[in-house]
């Protein structure tokens, strides 16, 4: 890199963690650690849960999805938006109706404390793989940039990330992300433009061009919607279920609505962020397509098509601020899966009893295990953002369905919930065996998970002192 654009990057990884070390002295509780005290804008809370959710996977894997095929996976996104409506409908009043901490606190009001446990650790488990992912995208940003190994760049990045997280707490984190959230997009933009004017075509010519090679395909009628997870039903379906699990049930997300000053707030972050989240693919799913056009279809090592280009391609000066970005985006999204899974483990597991230092260790104690387990991941043939998404399928809808279960009227035992629990996990295994494309999974697991547990309820005798309304 030119010393510019290493002194850009050098800038933004202090600037981060001043900024965190800063925050750090507001902190003077755990509500102030994890929840910011609820007084966060909905604005940022938005931008947050973009950020969260797309950063590092969108950079490294999003334009290569482009790159080599089309634009079918905005079918996603499209669900991704009604996924987060019903999310505002069904979920986010019992939340702020309860004023939760943590939101497996509803399941433990509703099933008994035992069973909040175990959704917190389901929370867990799939939480530490899902992120294990994204230190894996992020560090294939690294090594492209710095030409390190994959391994030292997972270590350097999750090492950095430390120092502004233990001390900032969830205000540092959503602030840092939406920040980050406008710098990346504007990279994508500004990358955009400069593969319009390197391209010298009018604008109508590229698009014909495009359209011709079949590259800006959206909709996929493939009827085949059980075994393609890209055919529209099979993707649109996929998208809403995975969203309202995501952004209904995973801590991480809801985490940052919670942290809102009320129900209306919440409700206006989580919908619009599926709107930019719809808008953000679109940027950098041009850009890959753009990428495609300028490298004259060339075949280039998977997930790297845009970082490659970006170390590359861009002038001086512009390549230092998309890196910063990247990197600075990347940790920024690691420091929000740590604070959840300590905010998660101090709430659920530990009863909330425990002081501001406790806390801080806990997270860093997490923080540790999700560098040792994206170390233990290695890249498959498929697209990492599309492996972090059928990791997430395992778990999501077994916890959507006790969910759904602690709104109905009905008492459960906790023998009978953990029963369905288990089913619901276990069927995902044996649908992936059988080829069923893995954005089923939710909503097969979900239906698996209900009647599972109506089904040993009603076989086992007596009443579980734990069942609650």
């Amino acid at each position: 890199m030119h010393p510019i654009d290493l002194a850009i990057v050098i800038l933004f990884l202090v600037g981060n963690t001043l900024f965190g070390l800063w925050h750090g002295k507001s902190n003077k509780s755990t509500s102030d650690y994890f929840l910011g005290s609820h007084k966060l804008p909905w604005i940022a809370s938005m931008f947050s849960i973009v950020a969260s959710e797309t950063s590092v996977l969108t950079f490294v894997s999003v334009p290569g999805v482009a790159y080599r095929g089309d634009w079918t996976f905005l079918q996603l996104a499209m669900g991704y938006i009604v996924g987060r409506i019903l999310v505002s409908i069904i979920l986010l009043p019992m939340y702020f109706k309860h004023g939760v901490s943590s939101i497996y606190e509803v399941i433990g009001i509703r099933f008994g404390v035992p069973m909040q446990k175990v959704a917190s650790v389901v929370f867990l488990i799939t939480r530490t793989l899902g992120d294990a992912i994204r230190f894996l995208a992020a560090g294939v940003v690294v090594q492209v940039v710095t030409g390190w190994s994959l391994p030292l760049s997972v270590i350097i990045i999750g090492t950095v990330t430390l120092v502004y997280t233990l001390s900032g707490g969830l205000k540092a984190v959503v602030w840092l992300e939406s920040f980050q959230f406008g710098l990346y997009l504007l990279g994508g933009l500004v990358s955009v433009a400069f593969l319009f004017q390197s391209l010298d075509m009018p604008l109508s010519d590229v698009a014909v061009a495009l359209f011709a090679a079949g590259k800006l395909k959206i909709i996929d009628p493939d009827p085949h919607i059980f075994t393609k997870p890209l055919a529209f039903f099979s993707a649109f379906i996929g998208g809403t279920l995975l969203s309202l699990s995501s952004h209904g049930v995973d801590f991480m997300m809801v985490q940052r609505v919670l942290g809102c000053r009320d129900l209306g707030a919440a409700r206006k972050a989580m919908i619009g962020s599926g709107l930019f989240v719809l808008f953000q693919f679109s940027v950098f799913l041009l850009a890959g397509s753009l990428i495609w056009m300028f490298m004259h279809g060339v075949p280039m090592q998977k997930d790297r098509e845009f970082a490659w280009f970006i170390v590359h391609y861009l002038p001086v000066g512009l390549k230092g601020l998309l890196v910063a970005g990247v990197l600075s985006a990347a940790m920024s999204t690691h420091s929000s899966a740590i604070n959840s899974l300590a905010s998660s483990t101090v709430n659920d597991i530990l009863g909330g009893r425990t002081s501001l230092t406790v806390s801080r260790v806990i997270s860093l104690a997490w923080a540790v295990v999700l560098i040792i387990i994206a170390l233990l991941f290695d890249e498959s043939n498929e697209a990492i953002v599309m492996l972090g998404l059928e990791i997430a399928s395992f778990t999501y809808g077994g916890l959507l369905g006790l969910f759904l279960l602690s709104k109905s009227g009905r008492h459960y035992r906790s023998s009978s919930l953990i029963a369905g629990l288990l089913a619901s996990i276990a069927v995902v295994f044996l649908l992936k065996f059988l080829g069923l494309a893995w954005t089923w999974y939710i909503a097969v697991s979900v239906t698996v998970n209900i009647l599972t547990t109506a089904v040993v309820e009603a076989l086992l005798p007596g009443k579980d002192s734990l069942a609650r309304e």
